[in-house]
């Protein structure tokens, strides 16, 4: 980002720019040696190993969060059918209005 200038000031014609300034020393990042790559083997024993890991949810852990979702999904289809309805009959009779 740019140096604001400020008021009143005008660089002379001799200055040098902040930026060259003598002995500046410029930091370079290193470079990060590369990852070994694995095997096809090696990767599949991981993701087996990672799958072992999983914690699942029990058959009565699943029933109760399925009928939480019905009950959800029921109390929002009956939401928006009400305001479905309501916005159409006050449509209606904005229209009816003008005719």
């Amino acid at each position: 980002m740019a140096k604001a200038k400020s008021p009143g000031k005008r660089p002379q014609a001799g200055s040098k720019p902040q930026a060259v300034a003598a002995g500046a020393t410029v930091v370079v990042d290193p470079i990060e040696p590369k990852k070994p790559r694995t095997s096809p083997a090696q990767f599949f024993s991981q993701v087996r190993a990672e799958g072992r890991k999983i914690v699942w949810p029990t058959r009565k852990e699943t029933w109760i969060t399925s009928v939480m979702v019905f009950i959800m999904v029921v109390i929002a289809s009956i939401f928006f059918w009400v305001v479905d309805t309501g916005l159409g009959f006050a449509f209606r009779y904005i229209i009816a209005l003008g005719s």
